[in-house]
């Protein structure tokens, strides 16, 4: 298992269908990184990106290999803060529920609505009990810094909304797209929801961008959603998002905050850290090493 990267302040990048790579890295480093939840997606590419450190990771892996419920998350999220990851930009393709958030949009959810049910959930299991909040479970700091960036480079951008994680990787039907609309959900996708819940417990700042590519199967003037019509939107919009994801790691690595994003734990943890086994100790560590340091 790696250690904990020397190098602090990274920026994490996570790129979702259609983003498979970032071009604009320098000083590229391939990381291979174990972790005790099994492989990330693929290896991480580390490098620079104006001066700014950064970790970049595929999603479903190279040639877009792992479908949702395969895509271990939990893997990925680990990895990243063993590299020194504090700030993790997701980048992700989802279906429209809102007649005015369009197609080629971009919306930066501030809420999630997790119905999967194939996946783990947590860190904090066997010998470790924690109860993070997840009331507001992106950075409220970093967001805004995400939807200031992207209106200035002219991307027709919502900021705010529910994000439905469905399992997948079936799409919806007609009546399941409906019921999600009466919720007041936003969008619909299949990834990002795990990915603030992880990032909470690690506490990561989460910046999300959800880049829209259908109406789902509701709008009755549109065609239902197709695997083909996902990858036609996304590739009109990987210009615009890799400009952004570009400018947004210039603004958030020149910005501080004290959006109190790496506290998240505190006072979430019940388990008495200096009772822990050693297995549990050595899986943890890197979650709450501060916390161990205020006990010991």
């Amino acid at each position: 298992m790696s250690k904990l990267n020397s190098i602090g302040n990274r920026i994490g990048i996570i790129g979702g269908s259609g983003l498979y790579n970032l071009d604009v890295i320098e000083n590229i480093d391939l990381k291979e990184v174990e972790t005790p939840y099994g492989k990330p997606s693929d290896k991480i590419v580390t490098g620079e990106i104006g001066g700014a450190n950064v970790a970049f990771l595929a999603r479903h892996g190279t040639g877009h290999r792992l479908n949702p419920s395969e895509v271990n998350y939990r893997a990925n999220l680990y990895a990243m803060k063993v590299l020194g990851v504090d700030k993790l930009i997701s980048s992700t393709a989802v279906g429209s529920l809102k007649e005015n958030i369009k197609p080629t949009h971009l919306l930066i959810p501030d809420q999630y609505i997790d119905n999967t049910f194939k996946r783990e959930k947590t860190y904090f299991e066997k010998g470790i009990v924690a109860h993070v909040s997840m009331a507001n479970p992106v950075c409220p700091f970093y967001t805004k810094i995400a939807y200031d960036t992207a209106k200035e480079i002219g991307l027709e951008t919502h900021f705010g909304g529910t994000y439905f994680n469905m399992e997948g990787p079936q799409f919806s039907s007609k009546a399941e797209s409906e019921s999600y609309r009466r919720a007041d959900c936003s969008v619909i996708g299949m990834t990002q929801a795990l990915e603030a819940k992880f990032a909470k417990e690690l506490e990561i700042c989460f910046i999300p961008l959800a880049f829209i590519t259908d109406y789902d199967c509701w709008h009755p003037e549109t065609e239902h959603v197709t695997a083909e019509m996902v990858v036609e939107n996304l590739n009109k919009n990987i210009s615009s998002g890799l400009q952004l994801i570009k400018k947004l790691i210039t603004a958030v690595n020149s910005t501080g905050s004290n959006c109190g994003c790496n506290n998240s734990l505190e006072g979430a943890v019940l388990t008495d850290l200096n009772h822990l086994q050693n297995d549990t100790l050595k899986r943890m560590r890197p979650i709450i090493e501060k916390y161990l340091k205020k006990e010991n």
